[in-house]
């Protein structure tokens, strides 16, 4: 028996997919995260006193803050695990995944800037850092509004023939399944490249910067299967708010998250366009 590429494509997401969902497999990430934070308290605090190896403790920080920001790097680990599975799904449910994981970011740059105040906190007479927190902060909470807005203006988008949907999200999940290994490669090779001499990469930014290609790649596929005007238009500017979020992941303090707002009110105007103008009741 021979299955096309389309088939092959759904017999190897579906499963992944169908792990990843499983309350069970929740759970366990869970519990990893909650061990990672306290085994990164430990370390800091193993470092501070003194009892750690001297090649461990040159790379561990002094700062307990640093904890917050390892968990917050690992629970958005886990949200891009979840956009690279919700691709299939529609372009309007990735953009809103891109948003919940752009607040994220933005929270956790407010929790990274705590780095720059002693133990216990005090303010100083820097104030830079409390600037940053609260525009990262509100960026965030502003952004957290706006999807909330866009999430509730969603309509369901015109059904296809049962063979052209199946074809049309087996090709997505093809575009998921590079996304992973994509995903994959990028978070080992992060990994030695400390041993290999090389510095850490920004894995977001880069990741982000693929995913511009990935969404390029998903509104030719699209065309295939929805050819209209106002439905290219509408995931091209899916996919343009994709770059919006990465020039704000890119964006010095302040203006990230002017752009992270921007990006999430564009969603909200193209939604709200496509909704009204060229959208049957």
């Amino acid at each position: 028996m021979t299955y096309s590429i389309y088939e092959l494509a759904t017999y190897a997401f579906d499963p992944l997919h169908a792990f990843w969902e499983r309350e069970k497999t929740q759970r366990a990430v869970a519990g990893i995260l909650v061990a990672c934070f306290i085994a990164a308290l430990i370390g800091i605090e193993l470092g501070n006193r003194g009892l750690l190896p001297n090649f461990i403790a040159i790379k561990t920080p002094d700062n307990h803050y640093h904890a917050i920001g390892i968990a917050f790097t690992l629970v958005l680990f886990l949200e891009v695990i979840g956009l690279i599975f919700v691709l299939p799904c529609s372009f309007s449910k990735s953009v809103g995944k891109q948003f919940e994981i752009l607040c994220l970011i933005l929270i956790r740059s407010s929790f990274k800037e705590l780095v720059n105040f002693p133990e216990p906190i005090t303010l100083t007479g820097n104030m830079t850092p409390l600037y940053q927190i609260l525009s990262d902060g509100t960026g965030a909470l502003v952004v957290f509004v706006l999807l909330g807005i866009y999430y509730k203006i969603q309509r369901p988008t015109p059904a296809l023939r049962p063979v052209f949907k199946f074809r049309y999200v087996a090709s997505k999940k093809i575009v998921a399944l590079l996304m992973l290994a994509t995903f994959a490669g990028l978070g080992i090779y992060n990994l030695v490249c400390p041993l290999l001499g090389k510095h850490h990469f920004d894995f977001f930014s880069t990741f982000y910067t693929i995913l511009i290609f990935s969404d390029i790649l998903l509104v030719l596929i699209s065309q295939r299967f929805l050819p209209s005007f106002h439905a290219v238009f509408r995931n091209s500017g899916f996919a343009l708010v994709t770059l919006l979020i990465r020039l704000a992941l890119a964006a010095p303090p302040f203006y990230n998250a002017i752009l992270g707002v921007i990006s999430a009110g564009f969603a909200v105007l193209l939604t709200l366009a496509y909704s009204y103008f060229y959208q049957k009741k």
